[in-house]
């Protein structure tokens, strides 16, 4: 783990442990230690939020003149062939969810088979590890950044 998050209320922490943990292991391609990490992922109270708003500003940064299709295309073909190597259960749809909702054009009703948070849980840390890797930035600053929009966010609702 490379931040302490000691500043992070208890909640966040389990966030921030769970997400360092999972993503460590999508790096690593373990598996063993990927499905811990992902379930407390999914265990915790507002995971996804935060895992969609490190997606956003990831997305944000390695795409500074904004999306088109063709890019989200890319990033998802990026991400679901690399994990499919390690990963036999990757879901396309799932990852494309992450991407639409992090792009805030997701609309839930409008699909006919959502996915539950176990497998956003699964999957977020994968796409997090893509864009990491195509960002060259640390998790840490990301999530950094994740909390203080979420805390900003609920501050201005």
């Amino acid at each position: 783990m490379t931040a302490t998050w000691r500043h992070l209320p208890a909640p966040a922490r389990e966030i921030a442990v769970s997400a360092e943990e999972a993503v460590a292991a999508a790096r690593a391609r373990d598996s063993d230690a990927y499905a811990p990490a992902t379930a407390r992922l999914a265990a915790a109270d507002r995971s996804g939020l935060v895992l969609g708003a490190v997606v956003r500003l990831l997305l944000e940064e390695t795409n500074p003149d904004g999306l088109d299709g063709d890019d989200v295309r890319r990033v998802l073909e990026r991400c679901v062939r690399g994990a499919a190597q390690w990963r036999a259960d990757v879901d396309p749809h799932v990852v494309l969810v992450l991407l639409a909702s992090a792009l805030g054009v997701y609309d839930p009703g409008d699909d006919d088979t959502p996915p539950d948070p176990a497998a956003i849980a699964r999957h977020a840390p994968l796409l997090v590890t893509d864009l990491l890797a195509a960002s060259g930035r640390p998790l840490a600053g990301c999530l950094d950044a994740a909390f203080a929009e979420v805390a900003r966010t609920e501050l201005h609702d």
